[in-house]
């Protein structure tokens, strides 16, 4: 009788942290600080991707618990670092990252003049930005902290 019992609550059990864990991953976008790695490049050309070490720069994004930012990127060998804040924003098409640069740079990489970024949160661990959405080069982002 007792074996019987025990066998139908540890599924039970199993179930409820199966639940509970996975809601957990969901919000972990939430947690900082975050760094973000560009892992690929696409460009005009069909299947022309390219990744690490081959990618024209190298790019990471520091997210703060503070609402700001700082980005950075290497490109022949020269470092160019900007900053400013951030919000996530749950729209009807899905959660982006916006930032908003302090200062004029070339490393903000957006389909509009200005100040403002726009990355599309894919999920906790995967973002891309929208530049692609204009011509500029698609841009695909790892979470590695």
């Amino acid at each position: 009788m007792i074996k019987l019992t025990l066998m139908k609550i540890v599924p039970f059990i199993f179930i409820i942290f199966l639940t509970f864990g996975s809601c957990r991953k969901e919000n972990s976008i939430d947690k900082f600080p975050q760094k973000w790695q560009l892992i690929s490049m696409s460009g005009q050309i069909t299947n022309s991707v390219t990744t690490g070490p081959d990618m024209e720069w190298q790019e990471t994004y520091l997210l703060n618990s503070n609402g700001t930012f700082s980005k950075s990127r290497e490109r022949d060998g020269i470092l160019t670092e900007a900053s400013g804040t951030f919000m996530i924003k749950n729209l009807s098409d899905g959660k982006f990252l916006e930032l908003t640069f302090n200062s004029a740079t070339n490393l903000v990489a957006s389909c509009t003049p200005g100040l403002k970024e726009t990355l599309w949160v894919q999920s906790e661990r995967k973002m891309t930005g929208t530049w692609s959405y204009c011509d500029g080069p698609g841009l695909e982002y790892e979470r590695v902290e």
